[in-house]
């Protein structure tokens, strides 16, 4: 049996929790679970948003693409995400978006959870494995709550759970993946809010008593409410993947307070960590500052697919976009700009060129040339190596740019494409086009004018059918001549099925 991929090109990734290279080793090998956390669903996605969607779904195409069999689980935040992420306090996202738009917050969270996923099918973002939604997993909210008071690091004030920071610091390292020390937190802490119900500021809320304006509210053993934020995470990512599972990922600005609530809860519940590796991508930005709706310097996915905002100066495709992204490695920042954007364009413009290209060459074998055959062979090696050392996106494009200069090279001849042998030839084919399409996900995009024009030829090759299936075969003949006329080629198949060609 041929070894799996993984074997032949061992993968390393950054670790966020020992802030080192580690050789990645799965739990229960060629299983693979994965955790992302998912957006709030209460506006449009903006592109600093999007980042993460885009980053993971490289590392689960290309754990994949080794042979790994990844279960890949992204969440939706449809309650419990406050205003103030540091202190846990305010009114909920989507409850205050309901309450000045009038609406149902569920009617929010189906809204805005259709623009989501309708923005990453665009992008050619793959589906995860399961999207579950925080309202969905209530009753597990509940057990895990209880767990972590059963547990003793958990408690009731006036009908809201807290968990108790001081208490679990005695015995658990907290603050080891955020770097945050526990007496800092507290001495800088200015938050007010729900003193009078906290042992200390800097608590967090495990469920909170829902007052008489929220909307959102569940019944538990201590009155109705609503869970916190963090705790959705812990209680979806153990159900679907395990008390401690391989990969949990997400933003560097959730490292605190998110992620480090999660470790603790998890500890405080189940006395496990959660995740073997934490991987964090770095924010896009704007003129060096976090991209971000609070900040209110954020560029709405729809603004770029349609140029409608003033620091564009034209519109962008959702490849272009993808592209910008993926041309720098996850942990590096990305610096939004026009010029950024419009270099984004014109390399993805090459390397679509040279894969079209690429299908035009005919081989025919020749004398080889030893040299440029080991050079293509490594190349295609240093794909490999390359996303294989943590997943690097960019160094990987350089190496594309590299075989689509040889494959350019061919095709004006200025290289003998005869001087290859045919293993090596098919073996660029196959890279190539693998990691542009398969690994990257970028594919070339097609135009409303070509979609229109494709749907109506098969809206008249079914009108077709259906006259053959009628014996009308005047009405067949007649449709199948119209369309060769326009340059459309009808070819009926023996198993039934009709194809076209264009011919002209």
């Amino acid at each position: 049996m041929e070894e799996p991929l993984y074997a032949k090109y061992p993968l390393s990734v950054t670790n966020s929790l020992s802030r080192k290279k580690e050789q990645f080793e799965p739990i229960n090998p060629p299983l693979v679970g994965m955790y992302l956390c998912g957006p709030t669903v209460y506006s449009d996605p903006h592109l600093g948003n999007i980042r993460s969607a885009v980053n993971f779904d490289i590392i689960f195409r290309y754990l994949s693409h080794l042979g790994y069999k990844v279960r890949y689980v992204r969440n939706i935040t449809d309650v419990g995400h406050l205003e103030d992420d540091l202190a846990g306090e305010g009114e909920d996202k989507i409850s205050k978006r309901a309450r000045l738009e009038k609406l149902e917050p569920m009617e929010i969270v189906q809204f805005y959870t259709y623009r989501y996923r309708d923005v990453l099918r665009q992008l050619n973002v793959l589906p995860p494995s399961i999207e579950p939604t925080a309202t969905g997993h209530i009753v597990e909210q509940i057990e895990v709550i209880q767990s972590i008071m059963n547990n003793g690091l958990a408690y009731e004030t006036n009908g809201s759970v807290y968990f108790d920071l001081d208490k679990y610091s005695q015995s658990q390292d907290y603050g080891r993946l955020s770097g945050k020390v526990l007496d800092d937190l507290q001495s800088g802490s200015r938050d007010t809010e729900g003193l009078d119900e906290k042992r200390n500021p800097h608590d967090f809320a495990l469920w909170k008593k829902a007052g008489s304006e929220h909307i959102m509210r569940w019944n538990s053993p201590w009155g109705e409410g609503f869970p916190g934020w963090h705790l959705e995470c812990t209680a979806m990512s153990t159900k679907y993947l395990g008390e401690t599972f391989d990969i949990h990922g997400g933003g560097l600005d959730l490292q605190f307070p998110h992620h480090e609530a999660e470790i603790a809860q998890c500890c405080g519940a189940f006395n496990k960590h959660p995740a073997n590796y934490w991987i964090h991508h770095n924010l896009i930005t704007i003129d060096g500052q976090k991209m971000s709706k609070s900040k209110g310097n954020f560029i709405t996915l729809e603004q770029l697919f349609t140029g409608e905002h003033e620091l564009l100066t034209q519109a962008y495709s959702s490849m272009t976009i993808r592209f910008f992204i993926l041309q720098a490695h996850y942990r590096s920042p990305v610096d939004f700009s026009n010029d950024a954007l419009q270099a984004a364009e014109k390399g993805l413009n090459r390397l679509l060129s040279a894969l079209e290209t690429l299908e035009k060459l005919n081989y025919e074998s020749g004398q080889v040339n030893e040299t440029l055959d080991q050079e293509i062979n490594q190349l295609c090696e240093q794909c490999y190596r390359e996303m294989s050392d943590d997943f690097n996106t960019a160094k990987l494009m350089a190496v594309l740019f590299d075989l689509g200069s040889k494959i350019n090279g061919f095709y004006n001849q200025q290289l003998d494409l005869s001087s290859i042998t045919e293993e090596t030839f098919q073996r660029l084919k196959e890279t190539f086009s693998g990691f542009i399409s398969e690994v990257l996900g970028i594919q070339e995009e097609v135009s409303d004018d070509t979609q229109q024009k494709e749907g109506l030829i098969q809206l008249l090759i079914d009108i077709r059918n259906q006259a053959r299936a009628s014996k009308d075969f005047a009405t067949s003949d007649q449709i199948r001549d119209q369309l060769k006329a326009l340059g459309v080629q009808l070819k009926d198949e023996k198993s039934g099925t009709t194809t076209y060609s264009l011919t002209n």
